[in-house]
């Protein structure tokens, strides 16, 4: 199956940040979205809220201009990030009420919350989802089972 250029290396990022310990649901650099779009935070000014789906002004400029980052909308971008935090095991955005797990950065909680974003992936370039992949995220004494080749 032929994958886009926008999905392999959003996964290998991904990949790369699941086992250095750099994926942070709570960080704007070090999340799912921080991490596509190698590691900067300013596609937090898209919305107002970390995980909401609502553009704010300046992410609605953006998606009206036809913007993308690194292959993504700005709307795309805020989807990828929400179904990283549900994934996760977070009920919204993180507005400060939001039910959150106890300890956000635990493997198995980052594991669920990249399967959700594969998956979306993958819908969003409309193929099945990959989750052969999988076994690329899959740990032994906090390293990688697999390697992944670039």
């Amino acid at each position: 199956m032929k994958t886009s250029q926008r999905l392999e290396t959003a996964l290998k990022k991904l990949y790369v940040a699941f086992h250095n310990n750099e994926l942070h649901p709570e960080c704007c650099k070090s999340c799912a979205v921080g991490n596509i779009l190698d590691n900067t935070d300013s596609w937090k000014y898209l919305t107002n809220i970390h995980g909401s789906l609502k553009l704010n002004y300046v992410g609605l400029v953006h998606q009206n201009l036809g913007r993308k980052f690194n292959g993504y909308s700005p709307q795309e971008l805020l989807q990828i990030e929400s179904k990283f935090l549900k994934g996760c095991g977070y009920n919204g955005a993180l507005d400060g009420k939001t039910k959150k797990p106890v300890n956000p950065t635990d493997k198995d909680i980052l594991f669920n919350g990249l399967c959700s974003v594969i998956s979306f992936l993958c819908h969003l370039d409309g193929i099945s989802n990959i989750m052969g992949y999988s076994k690329f995220f899959e740990f032994e004494n906090d390293k990688p089972k697999y390697q992944l080749e670039f």
